[in-house]
């Protein structure tokens, strides 16, 4: 046993969250896996859907995802006929992406797959948003901002 009860694993929120988001990603894998794409990509043609054409930078900014990490998806869905990546005629560093016929033609299906899950949590509507605008509060709050750089630096005098 431990003095410190806050390090038992029953009692940590990032587990809890953990293992919540690996068990919807998971049911997604599911049903997307027969769609050909993975929930990342998943990801990227909502964001899409909601402003039809968008930069690389924006849809990083949106998912919270860095460059390095959101091209590769983006390379993914163009070379499977989802979406098209250009570059900017004004500045050729900006990589605008818009979705194709077949970008636009699978929102149907994955709106399908996207009510599975969510009736899959057994939650009612009402406790399905206060749980997800919990989540986005959450996500907010637990930014890193000044005040936590000022207290990483006591931590690091403390040694």
């Amino acid at each position: 046993m431990t003095k410190y009860n806050n390090l038992l694993l029953k009692n940590q929120l990032c587990f809890s969250l953990y293992a919540a988001t690996n068990s919807i990603t998971r049911y997604y894998r599911y049903y997307l896996k027969e769609l050909g794409i993975t929930y990342p990509q998943y990801l990227v043609l909502i964001t899409l859907w909601e402003s039809n054409t968008s930069t690389a930078s924006e849809i990083g900014a949106i998912l919270k995802l860095d460059l390095p990490t959101i091209t590769p998806i983006l390379q993914k869905l163009d070379s499977m006929g989802f979406i098209v990546r250009k570059r900017s005629n004004q500045d050729n560093r900006v990589v605008r992406v818009t979705l194709t016929k077949k970008g636009l033609d699978i929102k149907k299906t994955i709106a399908g797959i996207q009510n599975n899950v969510a009736c899959k949590t057994n939650l009612s509507d009402k406790e399905f948003n206060k749980l997800k605008n919990t989540l986005n509060n959450l996500t907010e709050t637990m930014a890193i901002n000044k005040d936590d750089q000022d207290i990483l630096i006591k931590l690091k005098n403390c040694k």
